[in-house]
């Protein structure tokens, strides 16, 4: 990402221990800035546009510039009704900055990463060893330099492949026609969302094309979290950023680099991850993955640039376009856009 000061940059750059590339300069402390304007007007929860606004703020910005979001813990392997087992750190950042419309709607643009981490040392990952099969696999971060999407004033449903997806759907049919309204409580001091993903989609990793790195034909990952934001930031008019705190969980199929597709193992991945805005600074972002982004993808913190919406592209649908398919002459699925 692109900051104005690089007197603060340097800073910022000798108490992490870290060198960056010369044309890349960090701000200290964007969501650091002094507070309490009196601008104070509480979130309006029945108020579609509301909603957009406090959305937007909190999980990442309306300002001119983005701001950095992390997120780090831990996956573990669930196999019928064994323990829990730990497998790996999943950790890494999101960049984004959000433009509200006149008409109320949201721009979002943004950049994100995904890397696995070495339980024992914190390391990146780049090869694992398969404790099921006895395989050394090569680990395939989720390295994604662009997504723009748009938020509108009625509830988003997703189109994911052949799939649809409403967030924090409570078990009743999603109507694109209802308000855009999140499930926002004021307790204190303290602003309480839950956010839900659950989807089922046809697996771009197909078991014709990559036999060993597909868990099969339907797919059906969920991403849901408890996030906490300063009612005071949220409320203040002025403050384009406010901080939170989250808990993040993951389940999903197993990833297709560890080559479970022939394993005769049946599971799920389960993570439990923290996820936080808390600086919006390079400081947010866990020191492993900064250090692995500096040295080979410093384009990830960089200004995310404006652009036409572009359809959904997750960890799977990467997998599927980047890799190889381990059959000879299969033809990948083109994704529709």
């Amino acid at each position: 990402m692109f900051y104005e000061s690089f007197h603060e940059s340097v800073s910022r750059r000798a108490a992490l221990g870290q060198i960056l590339g010369a044309g890349i300069a960090l701000a200290a402390s964007p969501l650091a800035e002094a507070r309490g304007s009196g601008k104070l007007r509480p979130l309006d929860i029945e108020d579609p546009r509301e909603n957009l606004y406090g959305f937007a703020k909190m999980w990442g910005t309306i300002g001119p510039r983005a701001v950095l979001s992390g997120y780090q813990g831990v996956q573990y392997a669930v196999i019928g009704s064994q323990r829990a087992k730990p497998l790996f750190g999943y950790c890494g950042f999101g960049n984004i900055r959000n433009r509200i419309l006149p008409d109320g709607t949201v721009k979002v643009t943004g950049k994100e990463c995904g890397y696995f981490t070495d339980l024992a040392t914190g390391e990146i990952l780049d090869h694992w060893d398969n404790p099921w099969t006895g395989e050394r696999v090569e680990v395939f971060p989720f390295l994604n330099d662009r997504f723009r999407g748009s938020l509108g004033l009625e509830r988003k449903i997703f189109k994911v492949g052949d799939g649809t997806t409403a967030n924090n759907d409570m078990g009743k049919p999603a109507k694109e026609s209802e308000p855009f309204r999140l499930p926002w409580q004021r307790i204190g001091d303290q602003y309480l969302l839950g956010w839900d993903y659950a989807h089922e989609y046809t697996n771009p990793v197909t078991p014709e094309g990559w036999p060993k790195a597909s868990t099969g034909p339907r797919v059906n990952p969920s991403e849901h979290f408890t996030i906490f934001t300063p009612t005071a930031e949220i409320d203040d008019r002025s403050v384009v950023s406010a901080r939170y705190h989250a808990g993040f969980m993951r389940q999903a199929p197993w990833w297709p680099w560890m080559r479970m597709g022939q394993s005769g193992v049946q599971g799920v991945l389960f993570g439990r991850m923290h996820s936080y805005k808390i600086t919006g600074t390079v400081e947010d972002v866990p020191r492993a993955v900064l250090k692995r982004v500096e040295r080979d993808r410093p384009d990830l913190l960089e200004e995310p640039v404006d652009g036409p919406d572009e359809g959904i592209i997750g960890t799977l649908e990467r997998y599927a376009e980047e890799v190889p398919p381990e059959t000879p002459g299969y033809v990948r699925p083109q994704r529709k856009p």
